[in-house]
């Protein structure tokens, strides 16, 4: 076994073939990894720095026959993802700069103009027509169902050339590149590189990079109380919070949000390029390093000496655990809590960090808190794009954003941008056609739930983990509810019930029989053991007035989104 850092061209090197096994899985990526895989290219053009790409296995796949193009033909073990999409992002990047013969030459034997690189049985097919393309064009034929064309139409679509630089980013791309012999277990070292082992976290790296046995009294006095005190300190850091679609443990979510408060401070006159590497999470504790070595004199004291206060700040405003119990009708960190943590929506936490440092008024922040609930929920019903988030919350820090009026005011000059606030128009619209995905209509229709819900109610709010999503028209309507007059009202009521008007929360979820059944049965249920929504959705405020309707069809559900909506506006107001 020979492992070694390799750059695409020393790969493919125009003697060696190389092929994905016949039966192996077909390419998965999705629309989030393309989107990540170009912003990563553009970053490392923009920066000029080297970018690691990831682990590829390779094994010796026996001697090619004289008479063929290649003296050299290897089986690809790992990494079939990553490296048929670099292909893929660099055959349009090529066919975007004019420069075809440039890829041809690099990755097609000249002899034959075979691919360099061929797919399985899966994808083989598509694979080729891609790599066949002459023109820039989306590929809208029977092809356009295969993920590796769809990936080829994203990157025709997205793909800008005034950020890109081919030569850049082939001499800064890197893998680490394993060889194995013909008598190496593929199998074993694959599922050693993928099983074994913990990955250092960003915390324990900064860990080492502060403290030493040299400044052992340092970590006792500062670390060490808020981080490794007790069991229950260390199982609070350790949780683990997905951020987008990347899982990190909150002590890690502290030290990026941490960090931003001395990046944003206008004191340190941070430069453009360094305040744009600081800001990827996946260089975290580089970027501390280089901070303190470039803007601190390389004292880490900077860094230290609020350590401690604002770790403690940081575990007693943000509570994962308060979606699993009940939140108050009011603005607070209670509700935003569960926008943060229970939505998802984890680029509010330096700014709110930063909040809770700096406005000791209660009544104040609880204002600032529920501006920010308002803003980021008025977007989810109208679906607006969450692309932007990072650069604005960051920038109310940077400009140091401290009052309910400077907070309004800096959303509302967003008018007409891509992160402004969507006006009651656009509310209402969203009421009534968006299809949310379940988590955030779950969210919108709790947190209406928790502010409508009458103080003296019988029935207690549960936390918002405790809930699950039920439409109260099911999919399945066609087997047990009335038919429709013709296809197209057909169609239509399947997009209507997968609205707001059509959809509830109940804390406990129905039998299938039961949520699948005629209204009346799915509101009185079948005895007590499949209950319907009369008996399992008692109490609820957001629902009490659809169980009195004796029908439940397009209308009801049309008058009911127009009932949330009047909520909502009433609540997330401006």
């Amino acid at each position: 076994m020979n492992a070694h850092k390799a750059t695409i061209t020393s790969i493919f090197d125009g003697t060696t073939l190389i092929e994905i096994p016949f039966f192996q899985r077909s390419y998965v990526w999705d629309k989030y990894l393309w989107e990540r895989f170009l912003n990563d290219m553009e970053f490392t053009v923009k920066t000029k720095s080297p970018h690691f790409l990831g682990t590829l296995i390779f094994k010796d796949n026996g001697t090619p026959k004289s008479s063929e193009p290649y003296s050299t033909q290897l089986l690809l073990i790992d990494g079939q993802q990553r490296l048929t999409t670099y292909l893929i992002f660099l055959k349009v990047l090529c066919l975007k700069l004019g420069q075809s013969l440039t890829f041809d030459s690099h990755y097609r034997f000249p002899d034959t103009n075979d691919l360099s690189l061929q797919h399985g049985k899966n994808d083989r097919p598509a694979f080729e027509k891609v790599m066949g393309m002459t023109a820039p064009v989306s590929i809208t034929d029977d092809f356009s169902k295969s993920r590796v064309v769809q990936a080829y139409n994203f990157f025709v679509e997205s793909l800008d050339t005034s950020k890109l630089n081919y030569t850049t980013i082939v001499g800064k791309t890197h893998f680490v590149r394993i060889d194995l012999d013909a008598n190496d277990d593929e199998q074993q070292i694959f599922d050693s590189l993928n099983s074994l082992g913990v990955s250092l976290t960003t915390s324990e790296l900064l860990k080492n990079y502060f403290f030493s046995r040299n400044n052992l009294t340092d970590y006792q006095t500062i670390w060490e109380p808020v981080f490794d005190n007790s069991v229950a300190t260390k199982e609070y850091w350790d949780t683990i919070i997905e951020t987008g679609r990347i899982r990190r443990p909150l002590i890690d979510i502290f030290f990026d949000a941490y960090f931003q408060l001395f990046i944003q401070n206008k004191k340190y006159s941070i430069s453009t390029e360094d305040k744009l590497i600081y800001a990827r999470t996946d260089r975290l504790s580089n970027s501390y390093q280089s901070f303190v070595d470039n803007y601190c004199g390389g004292s880490k004291q900077i860094i230290l000496s609020s350590l401690r206060e604002y770790a403690k700040l940081f575990r007693k405003t943000f509570q994962p655990d308060i979606c699993d119990t009940t939140i108050p009708s009011t603005f607070g960190i209670e509700r935003l809590n569960v926008v943060i943590f229970g939505l998802k929506t984890t680029t509010l936490i330096p700014y709110v960090l930063y909040l809770a440092k700096n406005i000791s008024d209660t009544t104040a922040l609880n204002k600032m808190y529920g501006i920010l609930e308002s803003y980021v929920m008025r977007r989810i019903v109208t679906r607006a794009s969450t692309t932007n988030y990072t650069k604005l919350f960051l920038s109310f820090i940077a400009n140091e954003i401290l009052t309910p009026q400077d907070l309004r005011d800096r959303l509302q000059v967003l008018g007409g941008t891509n992160s402004s606030i969507p006006d009651d128009t656009e509310l209402r619209d969203g009421f009534e056609h968006s299809k949310l995905m379940n988590l955030y209509s779950k969210g919108v229709l709790y947190l209406i739930e928790s502010h409508i819900r009458p103080a003296q109610s019988a029935v207690v709010l549960h936390g918002f983990n405790n809930y699950s999503l039920e439409h109260l028209m099911p999919k399945k309507w066609r087997n047990n509810w009335p038919a429709c007059p013709t296809p197209l009202d057909a169609e239509k009521r399947d997009s209507i019930l997968l609205t707001l008007g059509n959809l509830a929360i109940i804390p406990q979820s129905l039998n299938a029989s039961i949520r699948d059944s005629d209204w009346s049965t799915k509101k009185a249920g079948k005895g007590q053991e499949k209950p319907g929504l009369t008996l399992c959705a008692s109490g609820l405020s957001t629902l009490q007035d659809a169980l009195t309707k004796t029908d439940w069809n397009e209308s009801e559900i049309q008058t009911r989104a127009l009932w949330l909506y009047k909520q909502a506006q009433s609540l997330w107001k401006f």
